[in-house]
């Protein structure tokens, strides 16, 4: 079983190898559900991480049709990544009309070869999920990471099995979001996936000794600067644990 931990800072990349995680995915914002994040972020995880190192390519939150000036943000940051020597990429890029943006995504992924590229959750958001599939296999993405078209893994069973039979060996189906040690069992049972994407997520009190109660997160609500997320490394081992388990 791959184990893929997503990480948004430079302390969770180094919790999750810690546990045993066998890649991260490195992201910015997790409440815009990653993007991408700076080359200084990314140069300092790879030079302290020996787990692969594969890297969102997403220029902001919301939808992932994207202009020419977010296209050509993505081109230049995964070439400056390249010069970090990163595992490889995820991205997703998709047409107004639901479909996957072939032409897009075959450009990336050409300009990143010889790394590899996941299809990230815009998979998700498609019109068919067969469809994209098929289109994913074309242009040369090497695996997909998808809850089944569903908020949460544990609600997309069905689908996620059913694009694992479709796919064979033609590509990877990684089974993410809600994946944690209440859910990959079943999961992974029901679905026959090989790789499992998770957070496995904690939160720590910050270090700071004058904490200046007055403001939250800058007036914005339900934020605290003084909580810091990172990864817990007993939950990466735990969650790998059940997953290999031998149904």
């Amino acid at each position: 079983m791959i184990c893929e931990v997503v990480v948004y800072n430079i302390e969770s990349a180094f919790k999750a190898q810690e546990g045993g995680a066998d890649r991260i995915e490195l992201c910015d914002n997790p409440a815009d559900g990653g993007t991408t994040p700076s080359m200084g972020i990314v140069e300092v995880v790879r030079a302290n991480v020996t787990m692969d190192v594969f890297v969102m390519l997403r220029p902001r939150g919301g939808d992932f049709f994207y202009s020419s000036y977010e296209f050509h943000t993505m081109k230049r940051d995964l070439l400056q990544c390249q010069k970090i020597s990163v595992d490889g990429f995820v991205l997703g890029i998709l047409n107004q009309d639901g479909t996957i943006d072939k032409k897009r995504c075959k450009e990336l992924i050409d300009k990143a070869k010889p790394l590899k590229v996941t299809c990230h959750r815009a998979f998700d958001m498609t019109r068919d999920p067969f469809e994209a599939l098929e289109d994913c296999i074309e242009v040369g993405f090497s695996r997909i990471l998808t809850s089944g078209q569903q908020p949460k893994a544990d609600k997309g069973v069905d689908m996620i099995r059913q694009l694992v039979e479709k796919a064979g060996d033609r590509i990877s189906i990684m089974a993410g979001s809600g994946v944690n040690e209440n859910t990959v069992e079943e999961i992974v049972k029901k679905t026959h996936v090989k790789e499992i994407h998770f957070s496995a997520t904690t939160q720590r009190l910050s270090s700071m000794v004058f904490q200046n109660q007055k403001i939250s997160a800058m007036g914005e609500e339900g934020k605290n600067e003084y909580m810091v997320r990172t990864v817990d490394p007993e939950r990466v081992k735990l969650i790998r644990k059940i997953a290999e388990k031998k149904f």
